[in-house]
């Protein structure tokens, strides 16, 4: 009877290193897991960051700065709105002429579609 409780000791022994073995592997399935998604996470911030830089060099390569964008925006509309001014200044007394002539000349008529009646 002793060699047969000494036989279960054993396999009670024997499971609960299996099972420490067990647990052990999945604490370092774990841990390489962890690690490995952080690997990823660095690398995935490295190409983001490398890709970023490429993109900004793009950028000011075919855009210039934003400030650059800015003031030639700002260049183009102040042009554009003298360019205006100058063509207003130039046309205006000839335009209010002609509104004049327009009120002044007045020519009392029947519109064609207007049927007399009798």
């Amino acid at each position: 009877m002793a060699s047969h409780t000494q036989g279960i000791q054993q396999l009670l022994a024997a499971e609960k290193r299996a099972a420490e073995k067990v647990s052990d592997a999945k604490k370092r399935k774990a841990r390489r897991l962890k690690q490995a998604k952080e690997e990823a996470q660095d690398e995935i911030e490295k190409y983001r960051q490398e890709r970023e830089k490429q993109f900004k060099e793009f950028e000011a390569k075919h855009m210039g700065s934003r400030e650059d964008v800015a003031y030639r925006i700002e260049a183009d509309t102040k042009a554009k709105i003298d360019e205006m001014t100058k063509q207003v200044n130039t046309n205006k007394d000839t335009v209010i002429t002609k509104i004049l002539e327009l009120v002044y000349d007045i020519k009392p008529e029947l519109h064609k579609n207007f049927k007399a009646i009798k």
